[in-house]
Order: C-alpha cells, then structure tokens, then sequence
C-alpha cells in the first residue's frame, strides 16, 4: 500500500455505516515536554528528526490501533496542515519533499496493519494560510487558488486518497482551496470552523457556503466537514432554521469535535487547555450519527486516545 492509494473515501462513505476520525496531533505534541514544534511548519519536519519521529508513530498508532480494534474504517491525515511551499522555504527545507515524505510515513504505519490496512484512508491536509481563527486574515478566493494549488498538487502526486482543507474561518479563501484541489482530479473534501448560530466564523450562513463553493467549482467537493467545533455548537449549528437547511445536512457528512463549549476566539485565548471527559465526549459526538447522520466523526483538540477510544465503543455498539 506504501506505493499506491488506500482505501477509496467515496467508496468508504458509500458502504460504511460511520468512519472513525482520528484525534489530536498536533495540540498533543504541543504538551510535550520533550518535542519541538517548528515555528513555520509546526509538525511536518519531525519525520526528519528521531524523537520526534517516534512521538508522532506513538500517536498515529495508538488512533490505528483503535480503529482496528473495533474493526470501525479510520481516516488518518496527513502531518501537513501548514506545509505550503511558502512555510517550507522559512523553515529551510525547500529541497525536501515534505508533503509526501509525510505521506509516506503514514501510509508506511498503514501497512503494518494487514487486511484492516484496506479500511484506512489517508487524507492529504491542508488549511489556510493565515491564522484559522482569524477570518480576517483570510485571502481571496483567487489569491487562495494560486497559493495552495502547489501543496495540493504535491499531495495528489504523493499518492493520498483524498485531499482536506481543514479549520477554515471564511468563505473566499476556502472557495480557492477548493479550485485549487479540484484541478488536481482528486477528491476533496472542505471543512469550516462552526458557530452555533449555524455561520462560519466570518458570517457566512453555511447554506450560503456549500451552495456557493457547489455551483463555482468543478468537480465540487465531495462532501464537507466541521472541525474545532464542540458537539453541542455542531448540532445547533446544524439544526439552525435560517442558516442551516435540509442540502446542509446532507452535504455535510461529519464533525471532527474539539472538547471545548467556547467559542473559537475563547477557546483561542485560554491559557490551559479546556478538556472533555472522555466518556462525555464519546456519547455526545457518537450521538450525531443516529440523530443526524453524521458519517464521519472523530476528534480535534482536547483529544487523545481516550476520547478516541471513547468514541469508537460507542460507535460500534450502535
């Protein structure tokens, strides 16, 4: 599986009665004493570095792990979230492949695992280029086009199954991500930051959202996602009667929830993280599946292993 592509998402989503989202990453590193995130490109280049390079394995594997366990198909993403040509050169790696150096480190774990290795797809992450709570800092829809078709195309041509623009705050900048995935012929899939009021973070209704990005790009993305939501602001979000509507709920397939009930500028402000019980998180998130048919769920930060685990119980005894 090292050399090809995994397990199709499409087919995943088509035969699946849920899918498994991994956890957090790069929040967990964060609180490790004995890992140093890069400032430009946060913790794609620990695959270069041996401590570094186990810590992430540790974590990959123990969301792996879970998956096989409960026999539930996994989505892992790729350690690249801002890995852009532009964060790559200010970190001094220009001459390394990082995008599918990290591609191939996950896709490596993946083989270790069998006939269960069939059921795991690797989506190639990607996120805006500013701070993704800060829709202010959002580029424009042409803007964004230009600056992430290169990550796009170096994921595609590393081989992931599928791409992810993930914790997008606005509608112009995750509108050129999704013009410059599309030109790539994979299938993608964009995921918004949500307020329960059912908006992104810079106002946009997420009707609006999905119809825009769906009749401007072709081939549209193959589905959406929320993540760094709470469950709870998910499901209001999701049931608002002005900005949510029947095509949201079915455009959107899935959250990947954070543990925190602030909001994004709160939650961004906290000096200590802000943590679910495991058990709480995995009823409430399991939840969206039976009440809205959420597809695809996992976790963002607060995560660990715990929720994760938590979470996949639940799962497979529904």
């Amino acid at each position: 599986m090292i050399a090809g592509r995994g397990a199709s998402f499409q087919e995943l989503v088509a035969a699946s009665p849920v899918i498994l989202g991994e956890g957090a990453v790069i929040e967990r590193l964060r609180r490790s004493s004995s890992i140093r995130l890069d400032e430009h490109v946060v913790n794609s280049a620990l695959i270069y570095q041996e401590t570094g390079r186990a810590a992430l394995e540790v974590i990959c594997r123990q969301y792996l792990d879970i998956g096989c366990r409960y026999n539930l198909p996994l989505l892992l993403s790729t350690p690249t979230w801002r890995a852009g040509r532009e964060r790559i050169a200010a970190a001094g790696l220009a001459g390394r492949d990082l995008n599918g150096d990290n591609f191939r480190f996950l896709a490596g774990l993946r083989s270790r695992y069998g006939d269960y290795a069939h059921q795991v797809t690797i989506c190639g992450l990607m996120s805006c280029r500013g701070d993704a709570y800060k829709p202010v800092e959002a580029m424009t829809a042409d803007a964004a086009r230009e600056f992430h078709a290169w990550q796009a195309e170096a994921l595609a041509a590393a081989g992931v199954d599928v791409l992810l623009a993930s914790t997008l705050p606005a509608l112009s900048e995750a509108m050129g991500l999704a013009r410059a995935q599309a030109a790539t012929g994979l299938p993608y899939v964009i995921s918004f930051v949500a307020r329960p009021e059912g908006t992104l973070l810079d106002g946009t209704p997420l009707n609006e959202a999905i119809t825009s990005i769906d009749a401007a790009v072709t081939p549209r993305p193959f589905a959406y996602l929320i993540n760094c939501t709470h469950a709870s602001a998910f499901r209001s979000a999701m049931l608002n009667d002005t900005n949510s509507s029947p095509l949201v709920r079915e455009r959107i397939i899935g959250l990947l929830a954070n543990t925190a009930a602030l909001s994004p500028e709160e939650l961004d402000a906290s000096p200590e993280l802000v943590e679910e019980e495991p058990e709480t998180f995995g009823r409430s998130v399991a939840a969206l599946n039976s009440e809205l048919g959420m597809k695809v769920l996992g976790g963002c930060c607060g995560t660990d292993e715990r929720h994760i685990e938590c979470l996949a119980r639940e799962l497979a005894s529904e």
